[in-house]
């Protein structure tokens, strides 16, 4: 059973599971690229409508299998009927905290993409990890190692020097409208805070003795997301073809590769989780270049390249200086 062989993975395998993973993940620009006329709120409905449809199918399916191969922690006595099929705690804050913030991700990444380019809602995602360190640092008392406080100096400047250029260039030129570069900027700001706040939660909530299984916190995110956004999204104007792109996107980028990431995190250290996530802002860059005629500028190539690099240094010299880091059960990056 493909389950089974899933639960079994060697080390080369799940690495290429999750570069498998990372290019699900990156589909979400290029995609909306190629709708007719779905409106902005409605193509974030569909799609988060779409992952709460295919997750209620998946999760039932997948905790069936890791309950037969002793891979699903015992559930809590007095278990209730959302627990059992789709994992989702009673009582538990952070769990409902974890979800919240995935609705805001969810939906704050889709709102982006329609606002500016693809290239600019990756980079400024992808400093993600940076802005969790922070808030670990306020919140829950973390110290920081000097490579991750350089790290979010070279990433910020990356990121002042790639929007600075191109306001000033969009400025330069009669007629040119910046309001779209900076609300959709804004509003890609609020994935990495969203995640950044989620990321605290669950570690908090794990370090006090309470597990949380982030594919039902996602399921939770997408329904709250669709949810919101459905008023929103009145009355729906999206042709059948839309609807289409929409629900691979609900499907293939977010409810099959979230569920295979969980996976992948059984086998392989954070820092290689952190790592290979990061192909999702090459990929995504690369496909809206080559099938949606998005061509990155200069700017955002070498503002993206210095951040990307100073995630990347981040984390190997963290991964060398934690020799002995511990196999992880929970995921510190996910797509939005």
């Amino acid at each position: 059973m493909p389950f089974r062989a899933l639960n079994r993975l060697t080390h080369s395998q799940a690495v290429i599971l999750m570069l498998a993973v990372t290019l699900m993940w990156s589909i979400a620009g290029v995609v909306t690229r190629q709708l007719e006329s779905a409106a902005r709120f409605e193509i974030t409905f569909w799609r988060s409508a779409f992952t709460a449809l295919s997750l209620l199918v998946i999760l039932p399916v997948w905790r069936h299998f890791d309950r037969s191969e002793g891979l699903l922690a015992q559930e809590t006595p007095g278990a209730g009927w959302l627990e059992r099929h789709w994992g989702v705690p009673k009582g538990s804050k952070a769990f409902w905290v974890s979800g919240v913030c995935w609705s805001v991700m969810f939906t704050a990444f889709m709102l982006a993409l329609t606002f500016t380019s693809v290239a600019n809602v990756l980079v400024i995602m992808s400093v993600g990890p940076l802005f969790t360190a922070l808030v670990a640092r306020v919140f829950i008392g973390q110290r920081l190692a000097v490579r991750t406080w350089l790290a979010i100096v070279v990433a910020g400047l990356g990121i002042v020097y790639m929007y600075g250029s191109q306001f000033l260039e969009a400025t330069a030129e009669p007629g040119i409208d910046t309001s779209n570069l900076v609300l959709g900027s804004l509003i890609a700001l609020c994935v990495p805070m969203a995640a950044a706040v989620n990321w605290t939660v669950v570690q908090r909530g794990q370090t006090h003795g309470e597990k949380i299984d982030l594919v039902p916190s996602v399921l939770l995110g997408a329904v709250i997301s669709s949810l919101v956004t459905l008023p929103l999204a009145l009355p729906i104007v999206a042709t059948g073809t839309d609807i289409a792109w929409l629900a691979l996107l609900g499907l293939v980028q977010l409810a099959i590769p979230c569920a295979l990431c969980v996976v992948c995190a059984r086998v392989l250290k954070a820092p290689e989780v952190s790592l290979l996530a990061l192909l999702e802002v090459i990929f995504g860059i690369l496909l809206a270049w080559l099938w949606a005629h998005e061509a990155p500028g200069t700017e955002v190539l070498l503002g993206g390249s210095a951040v990307i690099a100073a995630l990347v240094v981040n984390e190997l010299l963290g991964w060398w200086s934690r020799a002995g880091t511990p196999r992880i059960q929970t995921v510190d990056k996910l797509p939005q």
